[in-house]
């Protein structure tokens, strides 16, 4: 009993972990068919920077993220090559045991086989039958040459399902072989590959150490449009918080008016000795009005002149919720600035960027992270700048050749906004910044979903 409850545990214990291998199969093939989608997106945006005929940081960084993405790929690699070692050794080990099982159950059928061809006379057959001692000991001794007929046949049917048996695992033993011969192949592509991608990312550095002054004016223009931008986007974050501000204190006052309209009426129906009616009290809904459709709302929250209403509240409240999950603004490209202060690999340079500057082909496609209110489309210092408004938060999209939606206009999550243009280097960019009602720009990667 015992025995046959260790062999049911052992089977089924066998069945998961040949599930969980395959599922980890299918993964890391799909995470491998990801990175090489990602490097080829990558390798035809720096065959477009290579047509500037010009080194610039954007090759090198698209070099950083072409390095990193091969690197991820040959570990990828490098897990396929060592499960496939673990199922070829897996499936190694079962042919031997079923090769052993094979010969013992070939040995046990040839004796029974010689048994019964030394017993094929009817003489011992009937002597076996008129040797026993009464009726149902007969009747015992025929059931017994019955089973031991068909015991036989089991034993002969179960020899030739196990060879069977045998042979699909010899076939998938030579497949795994093959497969794990095709991987190694690959690895030393890609890591060839690699080796050659580092080559080149240590040319571009040598170069750009070799051009600092130009690097320099470059940096220090891209600085002064830095600036512009963010006296822009203040500017027009001033203009909304007032704006906001006059309607809510209109709002107020006409509150306060009617309640005084509805005190005078009160007063004059006394007078005139008929009873007062009465009305709805409309108190300002600032801090205190429920909102409803908003997902989570947030207890004990601080509530800014921007969310005076229960749309801009709502917005707030559901940008703040799918932090980590908003969709990105375009579906192709690299970050090649990220947000902050940044070192400049090979010089002693630094640069800020208030967002994330994003190297994709020109005329990409220009997408709304989420559901706002166009409250600027325009240009600011050559660039055109587009800015949404979610409640108090802001997403800003520079760098564009043209703008499909105009100020004012009500956009959902995933709407075009315009095309991507180009960068004061001419290279195709697009510069994405997420602000609050406070202007204190905010590191967008973190708001976007993972890409991976």
């Amino acid at each position: 009993m015992f025995k046959r409850i260790f062999s049911v545990i052992v089977l089924v214990s066998g069945m998961f972990f040949c599930a969980l291998a395959q599922n980890t199969k299918e993964e890391l093939q799909k995470k491998g068919q990801d990175l090489q989608k990602e490097l080829a997106d990558l390798n035809r945006l720096y065959s477009e920077t290579q047509n500037s005929k010009k080194i610039s940081l954007k090759q090198l960084a698209i070099i950083k993220k072409k390095i990193n993405a091969r690197e991820d790929l040959v570990n990828s690699i490098n897990k396929q090559v060592r499960q496939l070692d673990e199922t070829i050794f897996t499936n190694e080990r079962d042919i031997y045991r079923l090769r052993k099982e094979l010969d013992t159950l070939k040995m046990k059928y040839s004796k029974s086989i010689v048994f019964a061809y030394k017993n094929r006379g009817s003489y011992e057959y009937l002597n076996f039958l008129f040797s026993a001692t009464n009726f149902n000991d007969a009747v015992k001794r025929i059931t017994y040459l019955r089973s031991y007929r068909q015991n036989r046949e089991t034993q002969a049917n179960t020899i030739i399902k196990s060879d069977q048996l045998l042979q699909q695992k010899i076939t998938l033993l030579s497949g795994n072989k093959k497969e794990r011969l095709v991987t190694l192949q690959s690895q030393s592509e890609q890591l060839k590959v690699l080796q050659d991608d580092k080559k080149e990312q240590d040319q571009v550095v040598a170069q750009l150490k070799g051009k600092e002054k130009e690097l320099t004016a470059q940096i220090r223009e891209k600085e002064k449009q830095r600036q512009k931008i963010q006296q822009a986007f203040n500017a027009i974050i001033r203009r909304e918080i007032e704006d906001a501000k006059r309607k809510e204190a209109a709002r107020l006052k006409a509150l306060e008016e009617k309640k005084k309209a509805q005190a005078a009426a009160d007063n004059t129906a006394k007078t005139n000795g008929t009873t007062p009616k009465t009305s709805k009290s409309t108190k300002s809904t600032l801090s205190t009005e429920p909102i409803t459709g908003v997902a989570a709302p947030v207890r004990d929250r601080a509530y800014t002149p921007l969310e005076s209403t229960p749309e801009g509240r709502e917005m707030s409240i559901n940008f703040e919720n799918n932090r980590g999950r908003l969709p990105w603004p375009v579906s192709t490209g690299v970050i090649t600035a990220h947000f902050g202060l940044e070192k400049i690999p090979g010089t002693k340079l630094t640069r800020r960027t208030d967002g994330i500057e994003i190297s994709l082909p020109v005329g990409s496609t220009i997408k709304s992270i989420a559901d706002g209110k166009v409250i600027y489309a325009g240009e600011v210092d050559g660039e055109q700048l587009l800015v949404v408004q979610h409640g108090k938060y802001f997403s800003g999209y520079n760098h564009l050749s043209s703008v499909s939606v105009s100020a004012g206009q009500e956009v959902k999550a995933g709407s075009v906004l315009g095309k991507s243009g180009t960068s004061i280097d001419g290279e195709g960019t697009l510069l994405f910044m997420i602000m609050n009602d406070r202007s204190v720009p905010q590191d967008p990667e973190p708001w976007l979903k993972s890409k991976k």
